[in-house]
């Protein structure tokens, strides 16, 4: 490395005998300290917001912070760099920012799903281990050419000593960043792909091999000889800390929650822990860093990790770590490459070093019979480097084991890897393709004889109760099996990894269940609960699944999920549910733009399923009544009402309304609009032709041939008619509505009717069910047919502000 010039600067000792030495503590150190901190915080969240739309991690953010700071840019100007990173204060902000490197790992280690690395399955495991030798074997050789190339220069020369260099240059390119993984498999909407898991669990063991790799092997270009004493005594360390440590930490922790005793005091201890873990670690030779991630590895898992991330992850992952990471930026000169005439030589390494595990993922994934495309995209996403690489280029900075270039190339390359990742998948994968039109996706076309695919969404096991409920009439038969995929939805929050890590593999009945988290609690009782339909009927196949996502994307991992599963249903709860004073009552509103979300782009038809007490109704004395107005999601819910029909004990009401009149009026106005309240506009004698088809034949072979059925007309003249006849049907009584959403009724009086709907997504007569206004204690399914488009709740969210408070007259 060149030589540098030491920065020297005055500290008066005032007090020799106290702990705080120097005077006035809070007035000289304490400010430049917070304006650092608000410095990087702030320019981390702005580059943050700026690289979303390229799904970035938080790590390009903050380095963006650091080479903001260099010589080519603001580092120009030496007053602003001063005033930010003055010499007096660097020492106070590494130790800082080493404090908050030290906690990051801890929670890197607490995130760690064991099960799933001891239980790890042979494709993973090969693809993860080819993804470490072949960079270990042909990395030496890159560094040797780039020494080269590269040649002698007086401004920037290159590291004499290259036996340390070899190691860590070698280290860097093998690991592979699980946190990182996570993030970008969940932003590109491929975590729940079979891509997607593969990818997860090769980067979570990648991940932990790098740690075995780092534990093993830093030390010896740290320490030199003494790592033969470092490596056996840190080995000796990490095993007495999971097989004695870890035994008396599970018992006073269990012990805590159930006497109920923890508190957030107590965290003190895990504190004091993750601090005596790192020094023990550093005085035996290793990084402080290793003692603190075993810590966070022998924790118990569960709700107590739940509630520590909770607590710590903001203000460590807000605050300390970016303190580090943008020391990284900071150090990059990328005038160490340009500087000198072969620079596109160095460029081509670059790419080089890029393509080392892309190619390795390639050719194993060729002999494991995967596509091309799906081999490129698994080695890009595996390419993804995180904390790890960035900690081994500080120790490399620090001891001077990288010269400027050789540190300006290897970082160069680690962001290029990571940087790259989005933008080159969403062109080759395309994870967002429109889905092909496939008309067994709605159930009205399916066979009668084919597998009926569901999925049910939920948000809790209270729903799950209810979904179950409604699979149970579906009519399941040998001839006619359905497959349910209950779909569990959790919300992304805090950090992905630990989340997603807590859901790769479901929940066992093992020593220690009582430490599962809240969602993972909900899981194991709602896969419990579809279990049990699986077993009470032969003709049901249940698979329980998770999704964890943002809320405001998750309807795509919907989307997803359902063209992989091939469904022909989506049930969605509604995000009201039935009070003891029989109202329905707002759960989350959240779950309602769910709802929307999903009905605008499903690859299937829709479902919304408004609960009140239908787990209570005998199944063998069931009342299903369907509303037909006309139109393709009318027909949809005839063809789940028919279905249903067959079984024992249901009896089935259609009731058709005929409009007439000033009723029968189409919507002009929706023709001048590319976009309006309807988003789909359908031909209206060409329905009404589909519509006379189909009813005909369900009255000839469904009503003549059973008992059990009927079937009657009522004429609307006006749009008042419809709530007053809705209130004559509902005297009759019944169990169950179906009814269509009413999405491409080219109607006017819907149209203006729609315009009052407190619930856009359930439609006119749906809406007008489930009011409380209404009074019916009913249950209602409210379906959306797949194949016309979905509706355009945008436009209308302005207009249903303002007539929320007349919905009653309507009523």
């Amino acid at each position: 490395m060149t030589d540098t010039l030491p920065a020297c600067y005055n500290v008066s000792i005032v007090n020799p005998n106290q702990f705080w030495k120097t005077d006035k503590v809070s007035k000289t150190e304490l400010p430049i300290l917070a304006i650092q901190i608000a410095f990087v915080a702030v320019l981390s969240c702005l580059f943050s917001t700026i690289y979303k739309p390229l799904h970035q991690t938080r790590l390009i953010s903050q380095i963006s912070v650091g080479f903001l700071l260099t010589p080519p840019l603001l580092g120009r100007f030496t007053p602003i760099f001063e005033f930010i990173f003055p010499v007096n204060g660097i020492v106070n902000v590494e130790v800082l920012s080493h404090i908050g490197l030290i906690y990051y790992a801890f929670l890197s280690g607490l995130e760690m799903n064991l099960n799933t690395i001891l239980h790890m399955k042979k494709k993973p495991a090969t693809i993860t281990i080819v993804g470490i030798i072949f960079p270990i074997l042909v990395a030496p050789c890159l560094y040797a050419l780039f020494r080269k190339v590269y040649g002698h220069i007086m401004m920037f020369p290159l590291e004499e000593s290259t036996n340390n260099t070899y190691i860590l240059w070698t280290l860097i390119l093998t690991v592979t960043s699980f946190p990182v993984v996570a993030h970008t498999l969940s932003e590109l909407k491929l975590l729940y792909t079979g891509l997607g898991k593969a990818a997860l669990t090769a980067a979570m063991i990648g991940d932990t091999y790098g740690w075995i790799l780092f534990t093993l092997f830093v030390p010896f270009s740290t320490n030199g000889k003494g790592a033969i004493y470092t490596v056996p005594c840190t080995l000796i360390f990490i095993l007495v800390c999971i097989f004695v440590v870890r035994p008396i930490i599970q018992w006073f922790i269990d012990r805590k929650e159930d006497k109920d005793e923890w508190n957030d005091n107590q965290l003190l201890f895990i504190i004091m822990g993750v601090l005596a873990c790192s020094c023990i670690s550093d005085f035996l030779g290793a990084h402080a860093i290793v003692g603190a991630f075993v810590f966070g590895l022998i924790l118990p898992h569960g709700r107590f990790a739940e509630l520590v991330m909770s607590i710590s992850d903001d203000f460590v992952g807000g605050f300390l770590v970016p303190l580090f990471f943008t020391g990284t930026g900071m150090r990059l000169i990328l005038a160490a490459i340009f500087s000198q005439q072969s620079w596109p030589f160095v460029l081509v390494i670059i790419l080089l070093l890029c393509a080392l595990k892309i190619l390795s993922t390639l050719i194993v994934t060729f002999f494991f019979g995967m596509r091309i495309r799906d081999g490129l995209t698994l080695g890009l996403i595996l390419n993804n480097k995180g904390a790890m690489a960035l900690i081994m280029l500080n120790i490399a900075w620090d001891r001077t084991i990288f010269s400027v270039p050789t540190y300006a190339v290897i970082t160069s390359a680690v962001l290029l890897m990571t940087v790259v990742v989005s933008p080159i998948i969403n062109v080759v994968y395309k994870p967002r393709q429109r889905f092909e039109q496939n008309k067994l996706k709605t159930i009205q076309k399916l066979r009668v004889d084919a597998e009926l695919r569901i999925i049910s969404c939920v948000h809790n096991t209270r729903q799950a109760a209810s979904m179950i409920s409604i699979v149970e009439c579906f009519n399941a038969m040998r001839v006619s099996p359905i497959h349910v995929f209950a779909l569990y939805l959790v919300e992304l929050t805090g950090r992905a990894a630990a989340l997603v890590a807590a859901h790769i593999g479901k929940p066992s009945s093992q020593p220690g269940e009582q430490n599962l988290t809240r969602s993972q609690e909900e899981l194991e009782s709602i896969h419990n609960a579809f279990d049990a339909l699986g077993e009470a009927y032969d003709a049901i196949r249940v698979e329980t699944l998770n999704v964890v996502s943002a809320y405001t994307t998750i309807h795509e991992d919907i989307y997803h999920s359902a063209d992989e599963k091939r469904t022909s249903l989506i049930l969605l709860p509604f995000h009201k549910q039935l009070t003891l004073e029989g109202t329905l009552e707002v759960t989350s509103v959240v779950y309602k733009d769910i709802n929307q979300n999903v009905m605008q782009g499903a690859p299937c038809s829709v479902g919304i399923f408004v609960d009140r007490d239908f787990g209570l109704v005998p199944k063998r004395n069931l009342h299903v009544r369907v509303v037909f107005v006309g139109g393709p999601d009318d027909r949809e819910a005839l063809a789940i009402a028919w279905r249903m029909a067959g079984c024992s004990g249901t009896q089935l009401s259609v009731v058709r309304i005929l409009l007439l009149g000033e009723a029968a009026e189409a919507d002009a106005s929706v023709h001048d609009e590319k976009q309006g309240i309807l988003s789909a506009v359908i031909d209206t004698e060409k329905q009404k032709e589909l519509d006379d088809e189909y009813i005909s034949t369900f009255r000839l072979t469904g009503v003549h041939n059973n008992d059990s059925i009927s079937y009657s007309e009522i004429d609307v003249h006006s749009g008042e008619d419809i709530p007053a006849i809705l209130n004559e049907i509902e005297k009759f009584g019944c169990d169950l509505y179906i009814v269509g959403q009413g999405n491409c009724r080219n109607s006017k009086v819907f149209s203006n009717l729609l315009e009052w709907c407190e619930c856009l997504e359930l439609g006119v007569i749906g809406d007008i069910l489930v009011s409380n206004n209404f009074g019916s204690r009913s249950s209602v399914l409210v379906v959306q047919q797949y194949g016309y488009g979905g509706m355009n709740f945008r436009d209308n969210l302005n207009q249903k502000d303002t007539n929320n408070d007349m919905v009653e007259s309507v009523v």
